[in-house]
């Protein structure tokens, strides 16, 4: 019989079915297609990007030229620009404002072909820590409000590029996903005096059901009311609300346990496309106590289709149980 579950950071109702459940061998391999013509984001080719932010050479050489390890530019076709003032105006009940933002791309590795299950531990650490730097510089511009680190991987996911690479947007704005998680989870902090993230933690890790892995530093839990099959969360053990406090030793297990259980999907669901996103507390000079920031990632297995655009619930065709065990590399039994 499917279940209601309700997520407790957000609220949200999900159904769960366990009847047919969704599993791994039911999966076919996504194709990848070759890029087409010449890329971009390869060596040699740094006139078509605009000029880079920054980047990390094993030697030093001039920018915008070869020899890179990670480089950081901005996106050629932004969904918000730098340049300008928020101007914000209200139209009649309609409220508006610029488009004013950034919109950069981080080119993970000079290598076309590698993935993030491929990356060195090393490398895992030195994105984590680009990730980092560039949190650090975009704040100080006063006129946003929140910074989005994502990755969209395979075409499904919205990758029109499949040089590895991720994005970063900042917003002017806090998105309303980020602000229902924080609302609920301040509500939670003022009612308990404890982070609704780290009782989440707490309990999955005594349960150790929906627990994929864990590290010194963090762990990896398919979340009790999970939106989509095999969804993932990476969370830090010790309580931390902003991703750009992260030590060198906690981003390192982020990275190690990010490759690792990319690597877990890959082989388990045959390489699927995927999404990958860190939620962070915002920018504004208040503090969130009770807010826990963390790293969700989304396989796309299935699609959204009406009844969810129409209602807000998510269909859930694989309990995070039987998610967890299959990553885990566990034997699951048909019910």
């Amino acid at each position: 019989m499917a279940e209601l579950r309700r997520d407790p950071v957000t609220g949200r109702w999900i159904i769960v079915s366990s009847d047919s459940p969704l599993r791994s061998a039911d999966l076919e391999a996504e194709e990848r297609r070759p890029s087409g013509g010449s890329c971009p984001f390869c060596p040699g080719k740094e006139g078509m990007t605009p000029p880079e932010i920054t980047a990390r050479r094993a030697q030093q050489g001039p920018p915008n030229s070869s020899g890179w390890t990670m480089r950081v530019v901005p996106n050629k076709f932004p969904a918000l620009k730098i340049e300008g003032n928020l101007n914000r105006v209200g139209v009649g009940i309609y409220d508006m404002m610029n488009g004013i933002g950034a919109h950069e791309v981080i080119i993970e590795t000079p290598d076309h072909q590698k993935a993030l299950p491929d990356f060195q531990v090393e490398e895992m650490f030195h994105l984590m820590e680009l990730f980092k730097e560039r949190s650090l510089d975009l704040r100080k511009d006063k006129r946003f409000r929140y910074l989005l680190i994502f990755k969209n991987y395979g075409e499904s996911a919205g990758a029109s590029l499949s040089h590895p690479h991720s994005q970063l947007i900042a917003l002017p704005i806090v998105p309303k996903r980020v602000a229902e998680e924080l609302k609920r989870s301040e509500a939670y902090f003022d009612q308990k005096e404890r982070c609704i993230f780290c009782d989440l933690i707490h309990q999955e890790l005594g349960d150790g059901e929906r627990i994929v892995m864990e590290s010194t530093h963090t762990v990896a839990v398919a979340p009790f009311a999970s939106r989509f099959p095999f969804e993932l969360w990476i969370l830090p053990k010790t309580h931390q609300s902003d991703f750009a406090e992260a030590g060198p030793d906690l981003l390192r297990d982020v990275g190690e346990l990010l490759r690792n259980v990319l690597g877990r999907m890959k082989r388990s669901l045959k390489d699927p496309s995927y999404n990958f996103l860190i939620h962070t507390s915002p920018l504004e000079a208040v503090q969130h106590p009770g807010y826990h920031w963390h790293l969700e990632i989304m396989p796309r297995l299935t699609r959204v289709a009406g009844f969810e655009w129409g209602s807000g619930f998510y269909i859930n065709p694989t309990p995070p149980e039987v998610a967890a065990a299959c990553l885990r590399g566990e034997q699951v039994k048909e019910q």
